[in-house]
């Protein structure tokens, strides 16, 4: 395997586009969700369904192990550089690998300059329309889903669209076997 695949030029342009545009409406986002809802600290856009909430995430994705920074600083810092050496190396075959991992860092950054500067990551989009159940011995409670931001959005639909590549890749993969061995 090669260590190094040439993209056209035209590639690395869109790659960091995408990296730079995902960065910068995450963070004026978080900005304006730290000056305009940190004193109101809900804002209904859709009564029950559609709020801004300001929330101080100290945890990893939707709050999940609180207080644990380094942690989470060392494992994101590791991931990133892990997608940004397989996407500017050229490894990420296709548009839609690149596409997704350009968001995938994008987001990763974004919360990563939360983590270092604040010390916990800005979260302010509140759907409180979307419930899970969560099992205790007294039965089922319905939670609302956790606040996030536009950086847990970009990481959730980056990874959305490189398992998409991944299925689209097998499908064809399968398709080829199939026509192969039935002599077509």
């Amino acid at each position: 395997m090669k260590l190094y695949i040439k993209k056209r030029p035209a590639d690395y342009i869109l790659y960091t586009l995408i990296i730079s545009v995902g960065i910068i409406l995450d963070q004026i986002t978080k900005w304006l969700s730290v000056e305009n809802l940190k004193k109101i600290d809900t804002l209904p856009l859709i009564e029950d369904v559609l709020h801004l909430t300001y929330v101080e995430n100290r945890g990893a994705a939707f709050g999940m192990m609180a207080d644990q920074r380094w942690i989470f600083i060392i494992i994101s810092s590791v991931a990133i550089l892990g997608f940004m050496l397989y996407l500017y190396l050229g490894h990420a075959d296709g548009p839609l690998y690149s596409i997704g991992m350009s968001l995938v860092i994008s987001g990763g950054i974004g919360n990563m300059i939360d983590r270092l500067a604040l010390g916990y990551v800005v979260d302010f989009i509140d759907c409180r329309f979307v419930k899970y159940p969560v099992f205790t011995s007294g039965g089922a409670v319905w939670n609302t889903f956790p606040v996030f931001n536009g950086a847990d959005s970009f990481v959730c639909v980056g990874a959305g669209i490189i398992m998409l590549a991944v299925i689209l890749e097998m499908r064809a993969e399968i398709k080829e076997k199939k026509n192969g061995n039935t002599g077509k």
